[in-house]
This record gives structure tokens, C-alpha cells and sequence, in this order.
């Protein structure tokens, strides 16, 4: 009896250790590296669709840029991570390509640099498996019920510094992209009331994304997000326009890319248009600029060492 009673002692231990170790065996690996290749989108002032909206109709694919992306992840819990990282990147918008009539007649057009330092909470609604599946030692036939993509949502928040450009292509331009903030567009740093804005921001980024084991420490994933900004002057767009006379007394240079209006050289007489004139509105301040990240990205597992630190 008492033989009987020892092995089942031992027997539960055995079972609960075993069940212990599967359910902490994500902790041997929950450290990452991250990196990603992707493409950008703005909705801004600038561009966009035919209703203005700043939001998903003013969505343009021709605007999208090139992305690269490096990060480190965390796991906190299971399902619960952190990830920490950094990305550049390049915006544009350009009202010719717009739909909206009252855009094409403005005529501006910008592109900017986006380097963006965030950190990023994600909660997975699919977990991460503990171990690959799906493993050719095993021997099993792949099939599609083997696969299990772990599917996170995220919230963070990120600092990014841009910088507004826009080319000189009018009359007596030099034909070269240059610097917007500095020029003081709309009459910021020139006039009363104005100040120039910052060309670092604060931004909340939120989406989804997935991710796929290839193996034990390699996964393959596509991110989706958002980021809504503090700030309305990434195409250097927000308000109103200013004396154009006034603004080329003090900066002729100023002056070409505040106004490339086509109303006196292209007038479209199915639309009233109105020339632009100080305190014509230029864009609107009603909404912040928004900017999107589309992300594939490859993860790599580093191994826990007995201090808890990652295993390089």
C-alpha cells in the first residue's frame, strides 16, 4: 500500500511538473529581434481623394513610399508583449494627383522623411504556439490545419521627427527640393499670432498584425497600423494664406511655395473657384495629419539565459 501510494505521489508530481514546464516553456524564448521592409501612406491636406476628408477615402496608392523598420519584442505574459522600435521612412502627397477639384487648383505638393521611435503594447487573440508544429524530423504531412497564426492587436505611443519639402518648380524657381518649415509658408515666425511649428511630434500608433513560425526561433509576420499625430504640418499645410506681396518682400523664395494656385494660368469654368487671397483658406486645422506603416516582418527567437537576460 505504501509503494502504491509513493508512486502516485510521484506520479502527480510528475504530472503537474510536466504541465508546468509546457505551460512556462514561452518564457525560454521571449526575447526578439525584429525587421521589416514596407511601404508608407499619408492623410494629410495634401492629395488625396475627391471628398477631402483626411481620413480612409483620401487614401492615394500612388503616394505610398518605401519603409524599413528594426525593433526589439518582450514577451511580459504570454499573450502580452512589448516592442520597442525604431523606423524610416518617406511621406508624400501631391494635389495633382488628387480627385478633388479645389485641390487641383491649389497645386501643392510635399514629400518628408518620417523617423519614428515608438513603443508599442500587443495582445494576442491567437497565441503564439509554445513549439513548431508542423517539423519535417516528425515526419507529419503539412496541412492547413497545422497552421496557427498568432493574431495581436497593438497601442503605443512614438516620437518622429519630419521635415517638409516641396519643390521649386514655379516661375524663376530653381527646379530643387527644399526645406518648408524654415520658409514660414503661412506666415509662421513672420507675423503676430503665428509661431513656427516643431518638426518633432508625438504620435499614438494602433492596428493589427500576424505572425507564422517557420521554426523554433524564425517567424514571418505582416503589421498593419496607424498613427494618429499631434501635429497638422507634415505636408506644411494647416490654415490660411498671407500676404503673397508682404511674403516676397521678405522671401521671394517663401513666396513661390506658399502660392503654385493654377487659378490665373488654368481657370476651370465648371467650378467657381476663387483666387487665393490673405486669409484664403490654404488647408484646414480641423484635422491632424494621420500616417500609416504596412510592415512584413521576420522575427528571431533568442534563447533565456539562467539570469532571465537574452542569449546573444
Amino acid at each position: 500500500m505504501k509503494k502504491f501510494i509513493v508512486t502516485l505521489l510521484i506520479g502527480l508530481f510528475v504530472v503537474q511538473f510536466n504541465a508546468f514546464s509546457q505551460s512556462n516553456r514561452w518564457k525560454r524564448t521571449r526575447y526578439e529581434l525584429v525587421g521589416g521592409i514596407g511601404a508608407t501612406s499619408f492623410m494629410g491636406d495634401l492629395g488625396g481623394g475627391d471628398n477631402a476628408s483626411h481620413f480612409i477615402s483620401d487614401f492615394n496608392f500612388s503616394a505610398q513610399r518605401p519603409l524599413l523598420h528594426a525593433g526589439f519584442r518582450y514577451k511580459i505574459l504570454e499573450p502580452l508583449a512589448v516592442k520597442t522600435a525604431i523606423s524610416y521612412g518617406w511621406v508624400s502627397g501631391d494635389d495633382k494627383k488628387s480627385d478633388n477639384i479645389y485641390r487641383l487648383d491649389r497645386n501643392l505638393s510635399f514629400r518628408s522623411p518620417i523617423v519614428e521611435f515608438a513603443s508599442q503594447l500587443e495582445y494576442s487573440i491567437i497565441k503564439e504556439p509554445a513549439s513548431h508544429r508542423y517539423s519535417l524530423r516528425r515526419g507529419k504531412r503539412f496541412s492547413l490545419k497545422t497552421i496557427t497564426v498568432n493574431t495581436y492587436l497593438f497601442a503605443g505611443i512614438a516620437g518622429f521627427w519630419f521635415n517638409p519639402r516641396g519643390l521649386d518648380d514655379g516661375p524663376g524657381g530653381t527646379n530643387k527640393w527644399v526645406s518648408l518649415q524654415p520658409l514660414g509658408t503661412e506666415g509662421q515666425g513672420l507675423m503676430e499670432g503665428r509661431e513656427k511649428y516643431s518638426r518633432l511630434a508625438l504620435a499614438l500608433p494602433f492596428g493589427i498584425g500576424f505572425k507564422y513560425s517557420l521554426n523554433r526561433v524564425i517567424s514571418v509576420g505582416v503589421e498593419f497600423g496607424a498613427r494618429y499625430t499631434f501635429t497638422d504640418y507634415i505636408d506644411d499645410v494647416s490654415t490660411t494664406y498671407v500676404d503673397n506681396t508682404w511674403l516676397a518682400s521678405e522671401n521671394p523664395l517663401a513666396a513661390r511655395m506658399t502660392d503654385k494656385s493654377t487659378y490665373t494660368e488654368n481657370p476651370l469654368p465648371s467650378k467657381e473657384l476663387i483666387p487665393y487671397e490673405p486669409g484664403g483658406q490654404r488647408g484646414s486645422s480641423q484635422y491632424n495629419d494621420f500616417y500609416m506603416f504596412s510592415l512584413v516582418t521576420v522575427s528571431y527567437k533568442l534563447r533565456t539565459g539562467r539570469n532571465g537576460l537574452p542569449k546573444f
